[in-house]
């Protein structure tokens, strides 16, 4: 089943849980309401929002990833329960005791599969993917020379113009993108503690400020698919303004909705097409084997 990403945005709404659905009430009345088992990350985009105590524990048992966000509207937490496996603590300890050149090998591979799904967004977008294909067929162990970000210069110039820059801060593309990678990668950390691995202890990214190294780090392959949607969004826009100035992006119902819909979008993993969602479970389960010593290799998933 495919598991829903819902927004709630409406000030003064209370949300409980009543029959093992989410129901949502405003002034009395019930306004909305979703089966809790058919969702896989809910958004609490607003701070006049009442959750129930009741709701909270059963999305937890649900494997409900909760992301609230700030006043910009940009996700700025994540709720992710830690009951949804019952071997936790041991795979914990073999997720800590992963050696160094382990970690090397799964992050080479992580960005190698970063750097082609670059290639292909690329190419999905009107650009020539052929030297970021090339450049992900020859990542090493650990990827000492730091070729995703060599990599990165020419995909940003490819993708969006040579005077675009990637910042958190700029109102333009970079607010589409916020809102993207934020979603995919609350997915990405939901699909993690399922696992029983934990989103603590990355296997790259290791900011001691950051409760979410794991997510970042698997999160890595999975941008470009965030990429491509704003490039649409983008062009869309373009076409619509008839303008060369600087575009700037209010992050409004419309466009939210465009963004969150990437995760029911379909990619390929193992050959096989699947809902993004439904994928980053396996590639999590892949990680997850691949640290246990039950696997050998990651499925990741592509464009």
């Amino acid at each position: 089943m495919i598991k829903r990403t819902v927004e709630i945005s409406t000030d003064g709404c209370y949300v409980h849980v009543k029959h093992s659905q989410l129901v949502i009430e405003k002034d009395g009345d019930n306004v909305g309401s979703v089966p809790i088992e058919d969702l896989g990350v809910l958004i609490i985009d607003s701070h006049q929002i009442t959750l129930s105590s009741g709701l909270i524990a059963t999305l937890a048992a649900e494997n409900v990833a909760v992301v609230f966000t700030d006043e910009k509207h940009l996700p700025t937490s994540i709720a992710v329960p830690f009951t949804s496996n019952t071997i936790q603590t041991k795979i914990l300890a073999q997720q800590i005791a992963v050696s160094v050149p382990n970690k090397k090998r799964l992050w080479s591979a992580i960005i190698s599969a970063k750097i082609l799904n670059q290639s292909k967004s690329l190419t999905a977008c009107g650009k020539d993917g052929t030297a970021l294909k090339e450049i992900s067929k020859n990542i090493p162990s650990g990827d000492p020379k730091n070729l995703e970000a060599f990599a990165a210069r020419i995909y940003w110039r490819k993708l969006f113009g040579n005077d675009f820059r990637r910042n958190r801060e700029n109102p333009d593309a970079n607010a589409l993108l916020n809102y993207g990678y934020a979603i995919v990668r609350a997915a990405a950390a939901r699909a993690i503690v399922g696992t029983g691995l934990h989103p603590s202890f990355g296997i790259y990214h290791k900011n001691q400020y950051n409760p979410f190294p794991l997510a970042d780090d698997l999160v890595e392959p999975l941008r470009p698919f965030v990429d491509v949607k704003v490039f649409s969004i983008v062009q869309e826009t373009l076409a619509k303004n008839d303008t060369n100035d600087d575009l700037i992006f209010e992050l409004n119902r419309e466009l939210k909705g465009k963004l969150l819909s990437i995760l029911a979008e379909d990619c390929i993993l193992d050959g096989r097409k699947q809902p993004l969602l439904n994928a980053v479970g396996l590639y999590a389960a892949s990680v997850k084997q691949f640290m246990t010593g039950e696997g050998k290799n990651l499925i990741i998933p592509t464009l």
